[in-house]
Parts: structure tokens; sequence; C-alpha cells
């Protein structure tokens, strides 16, 4: 079978380079235009390019604008807390127990709680991610930042309920998981 292959394969070349001779043989000559070099040709020419990089830290900023208006200190009237909005079980999820009162204060307590929350989501969805990442799964597109957004807002038993059935998660608010995979897909996050 090895020695079949080869004499396909050297068949096939030896027809393409006998076919490119052929071609090159018939081709008119080529002639050269010369230009002159002026100073205006040696100047580079720059336009500016916007470049739309979505990434970690503007899906922070996002996510804490649609849950807070990026508020360190709010808390909504379900005793959600901070810039992501917390609630007590997602910081016993994420091994933070802190008071109310410390976490209002704290930035860098909010900023470490949506860290961890991140990696574990990110640990507990990726088989599924990388499953179904960039495919429209009951309409709608996958990435993972989508993901992980949809997983902060109804957890990662609703996300994965999701995948497997369709059923939509609503939050108190009736914002569905979707629209959270669908405002905050395709951001470059950085997961530790």
């Amino acid at each position: 079978m090895k020695k079949f292959s080869v004499l396909i394969v050297s068949a096939i070349s030896v027809f393409l380079i006998m076919a490119f001779t052929e071609r090159l043989e018939k081709s008119e000559p080529v002639s050269i235009i010369k230009t002159e070099i002026t100073p205006e040709l040696l100047k580079p020419t720059i336009e500016p390019v916007k470049i739309d990089i979505k990434g970690h830290e503007a899906f922070l900023s996002k996510l804490g604008n649609f849950e807070s208006g990026n508020d360190y200190k709010k808390e909504n009237r379900y005793g959600y807390m901070g810039r992501y909005q917390f609630g007590r079980q997602a910081l016993k999820q994420v091994n933070l127990d802190v008071s109310k009162k410390e976490f209002l204060n704290s930035p860098e307590l909010q900023e470490l709680a949506m860290n961890r929350l991140l990696s574990y989501n990110d640990s507990t969805l990726d088989r599924f991610i990388r499953k179904y990442e960039g495919k429209k799964i009951h309409g709608v597109v996958v990435t993972r930042s989508g993901v992980l957004a949809a997983a902060h807002l109804g957890g990662a038993t609703s996300v994965k309920k999701w995948f497997r059935s369709g059923k939509v998660f609503k939050d108190a608010n009736g914002t569905p998981i979707t629209k959270y995979m669908e405002i905050f897909g395709g951001y470059s996050l950085s997961i530790d």
C-alpha cells in the first residue's frame, strides 16, 4: 500500500511539474517597470486602525456595570452585595467567610471573590465549553466568557441544565442566563 501511495504521489508531482513548465514556456515575457523613488514614496503612511480587544478587564468592567454600576458598596433588595452582586451562597462557594460590612468595604475582597468564582465555574463547566464553544446551542452562540457570565447569574448547575435540556433559568429580576451568554460572549479571559 505504501509503494502504491508513493507511486501516486510521484505521478501527480511529475504531472504538475510538466504542466507548470509548459505554462511558463507559453507565457509572455515579463517586463520590468522602472519607477523613480521619491521622498514621498519613502514616507510611511500610518492610518489609525480600530482594534476591538475585549479582554478580561473589559469583561469585569462590563459585568460590574451591568450588576451594580461598578459600585462596590451597592446592596440590592435581595441582599446581593458589591460590584458583582455576590450572595452569601456564592461567597461560601469561593471560601470567603466575611461579614457583609467587610465585603462591601473591600474592593480587593470583591475582586478576589470574582476571580475565584470565575475559576470555579470555568473548571466546573470546561467540558461543556470545550465541546460547544463557537457553536449555536438552543439559539445561542457558546463562548467561554458568555457561559461564565451565565454561571455568575444563575450558577453552574443552571448552565449545565441549559446545555442538557435547553431549560433557561431566570434570576429574581427575570433575567435569563441566555441574555448573559449573549451580552458577555466573546471576551478573552485570564483565569487562574
